[in-house]
């Protein structure tokens, strides 16, 4: 009997035991995918002593491949073991659920992207608390449940964006910045009767595309706010801008990788994201008429009240 089961055991090791070079050429994938991260985290901290051909980080790259290596062969069994258990959850997850290899691939990606382009959040300057200026106008001139609006907006997501179906967790937001798109795309800047402060409803200003700086920002927060997103204006020294509500900083990490390399690459391309962050954690992303690109530069950076349309 002991001698059956010694047998059983010995066949069941060797069938499941990932003969070389299998073995090696796992370990050194996931040590690659491991290093690359920790390289980048290495390189933006440490001091560059500007060698020739950036040697010192070309040394910094092997030792961290050679350590991590070591460490990886040193826990092999424990490691294909548990890279084995995750394919195949990752198998069950692609035939029945939504997480899946690609779900995986975007996501490490995204990681990847913000690391090494991690966006900053611009300081936030509040001198005073200031009633926000025409607020019950302004409430009033969004009027986002006009069929107007809500036609408009439905043109710009039919217009941008519709083969981007893969990050569905952010789907509106997505339709959010094909209404900005449409919008900073063709916005046309016309100041108010001299002496007279002339507020445009959204539903006025979506036929020609043009006003000032709060015609702009009603038109984009109505058009928004009519499919979905929570919009709020911004109230500044002689300036009003609108924002979107992104969620929280891990979503700003995947908008940051999605407004740079998928959405609006052009646009964005060397340039920064900008955005602030409220006292519960939310991030809001500049939507300005200047910017041709979502998270654009601040037109002015001192904040004296915000109005939220949720």
């Amino acid at each position: 009997m002991n001698h059956n089961l010694k047998y059983y055991y010995k066949t069941f090791s060797e069938n499941f035991t990932v003969k070389k070079p299998w073995d090696t050429i796992i370990i050194f994938v996931l040590n690659i995918l491991i290093t690359i991260p920790i390289f980048i985290i290495l390189h933006q901290n440490l001091i560059q002593f500007n060698w020739y051909f950036h040697l010192d980080r070309v040394l910094i790259f092997v030792v961290l491949v050679i350590v991590i290596q070591l460490i990886l062969q040193a826990l092999r069994r424990i490691i294909l073991i548990g890279v084995f258990i995750y394919l195949i959850a990752l198998l069950f997850g692609t035939l029945f659920g939504k997480y899946n290899f690609q779900t995986v691939s975007e996501e490490y990606q995204t990681m990847m992207y913000t690391m090494a382009y991690n966006p900053y959040p611009q300081d936030i300057i509040v001198d005073k608390l200031l009633p926000f200026p025409n607020k019950s106008k302004i409430i009033s001139a969004i009027d986002f449940e006009n069929p107007k609006v809500r036609d408009f907006a439905i043109m710009a997501v039919n217009k941008y964006f519709k083969d981007e179906k893969r990050y569905h967790d952010y789907s509106t937001l997505i339709q959010c910045f094909a209404v900005f798109k449409e919008i900073n795309n063709n916005w046309n800047y016309v100041s108010d009767p001299k002496g007279k402060e002339y507020i445009a409803s959204a539903s006025e200003s979506v036929r020609y595309l043009s006003g000032d700086c709060d015609d702009h920002s009603i038109l984009m927060a109505a058009a928004v706010r009519s499919i979905g997103g929570i919009p709020r204006l911004i109230h500044t020294d002689g300036h009003i801008y609108p924002e979107i509500l992104i969620g929280k900083r891990a979503d700003m990490e995947t908008m940051n990788y999605l407004i740079k390399k998928v959405l609006f690459p052009k646009e964005s391309n060397g340039k920064t994201i900008h955005y602030h962050i409220d006292e519960r954690g939310n991030v809001w992303l500049n939507l300005d008429y200047t910017a041709k690109y979502p998270g654009g530069p601040f037109m002015k950076e001192e904040i004296l009240s915000a109005l939220t349309l949720d």
